[in-house]
């Protein structure tokens, strides 16, 4: 069992290169971005930190306000927020081809991005140790507000964070208005070809995997 918990982990990492992938294209398409990548992009500007370390610290900043909100925090949720901006960051340093100029090549960029970001979540995803630090926040949001529909939450939450990227100088165009609609629609589309249920998923947290590693009293603790 321990085997399979490590190389669950890789299976992590691989889905969250291929999602920084994704989030890369975005960026590359140079028509604006989503809003977590503006607040990103914008705080870089104002800090001595490059775009990777910038969402690092808004992704650290939000795991701890998930922890604070009590959600369900897995591995997956660490290595997401540890990583996946510097892969972003990675990719980005490696990119040599020229800056894009074109509003339709950039819009074919960008709908290409959405596609690697939710193929890169399924991997991960399907590693059953819970989501991003920011799909935690948007649950946690929504717990506590019953009553407001969770499409009406995500958009409260993405307007916060565009506003706060807008006011701190984040590139915000066609593109940001494409990634607050468009994403979740590219999303869903993928998900139905690959016959992908996220909602089936049985996520386990820290704790769980913890006691499978120390080999503790735990159903399917023992090493196959």
């Amino acid at each position: 069992m321990k085997q399979k918990i490590i190389l669950e982990w890789i299976k992590i990492i691989a889905g969250l290169i291929v999602f920084a992938l994704g989030v890369h294209l975005t960026i590359y398409a140079n028509i604006g971005l989503a809003p977590w990548d503006c607040l990103g992009m914008g705080l870089a500007k104002h800090t001595p930190f490059n775009y990777g370390i910038s969402m690092t610290i808004i992704a650290i900043t939000v795991l701890v306000i998930d922890i604070l909100l009590k959600e369900k925090i897995g591995f997956g949720t660490i290595i997401d927020a540890l990583l996946t901006g510097n892969f972003v960051q990675a990719f980005n340093s490696l990119n040599r081809l020229p800056e894009n100029k074109s509003t339709w090549i950039g819009i074919c960029i960008m709908l290409a991005g959405f596609v690697f970001m939710a193929l890169g979540m399924w991997i991960y995803m399907s590693a059953s140790q819970c989501c991003g630090p920011r799909d935690a926040l948007l649950v946690g949001l929504g717990k506590r507000m019953p009553k407001v529909p969770i499409g009406i939450v995500e958009v409260l939450l993405w307007a916060v964070v565009l506003l706060a990227g807008y006011l701190l100088g984040g590139p915000v165009g066609i593109g940001t208005l494409i990634s607050t609609f468009g994403a979740g629609l590219v999303m869903q589309l993928v998900y139905n070809i690959i016959r992908f249920e996220p909602r089936k998923l049985k996520h386990r947290d820290v704790f769980v995997v913890a006691k499978i590693l120390m080999n503790a009293d735990y159903p399917g603790s023992v090493d196959t």
